[in-house]
């Protein structure tokens, strides 16, 4: 590797951006897939991506149609665009699955999660709590003397924030269900 010939006060960026202008940035994407609601298929969706060494950010499986037994895989993954393809192509090749669709790309989408937060604490950290939880629209599920449970439900970046809040008033355990996804419109 060459050595970077970097002039001080040369440009007003940093002497630490590193990267490459012309390479492409990973991008988060949502990925809804439908897919036979049978053994194994969820084994084989998710070999998919540990086999080709991708990650997955967030996993949410249900059925979602009792009388054709299909369930409804919701991937949240991160890749360049062309990885992002590859994988979308590579699913819809796989024998039990019925549809592919990439949220993020093909539209407005709605994206929620849900979480369950254990904060202990007592005094005014436990009064804090709470006028945070309300802020959030967090509601109590269990209460004891020396800690709640909080419930809420929002994007990931609200789940994000509300952690950020409740750590210094004694967060004590998290839950997260993962992202669940549906287009928005017909």
């Amino acid at each position: 590797m060459a050595a970077l010939n970097i002039k001080k006060g040369a440009t007003s960026h940093s002497a630490y951006e590193l990267r490459d202008p012309n390479a492409q940035l990973s991008e988060s994407h949502t990925l809804a897939v439908l897919v036979d609601n049978e053994a194994g298929v969820l084994a084989r969706v998710i070999g998919l991506f540990s086999g080709r060494g991708y990650n997955i950010d967030s996993l949410t499986v249900a059925e979602v149609d009792h009388t054709g037994h299909r369930s409804r895989i919701t991937v949240v993954t991160r890749g360049t665009p062309a990885v992002i393809e590859q994988i979308k192509a590579q699913l819809g090749r796989i024998v039990p699955v019925h549809e592919v669709h990439d949220l993020t790309v093909e539209g407005p989408s709605v994206e929620r999660e849900l979480a369950l937060f254990k904060v202990a604490g007592a005094g005014e950290k436990r009064v804090e709590a709470l006028r945070l939880a309300d802020i959030f629209r967090a509601n109590v599920v269990d209460s004891t003397l020396e800690s709640f449970v909080f419930e809420i439900t929002g994007t990931p970046a609200k789940i994000d924030a509300f952690a950020d809040l409740m750590r210094p008033l004694g967060l004590a355990d998290v839950a997260r269900t993962g992202v669940a996804a549906l287009s928005r419109g017909v």
